[in-house]
């Protein structure tokens, strides 16, 4: 496996890892324990990661050959 297959698949476990972490915390907790906070922030950085993966893979396939 090549680094850049490594990379792809890091930020792909990474988002949904934080997606999945971040529902459960949103849906899942008690208001009151502050758990919300932290499950927004990993919902969007879940995002975030996603779409990093969606520009690195374009840009990978243009530079990294």
């Amino acid at each position: 496996m090549s680094l850049k297959h490594f990379h792809f698949l890091f930020i792909l476990f990474a988002a949904l890892f934080s997606l999945g972490f971040g529902a459960w915390a949103i849906l899942g907790m008690d208001p009151e324990t502050g758990a919300r906070g932290m499950g927004i922030f990993s919902a969007i950085l879940g995002v975030v990661l996603a779409f990093y993966g969606v520009w690195f893979r374009k840009k990978a396939r243009r530079v990294i050959t």
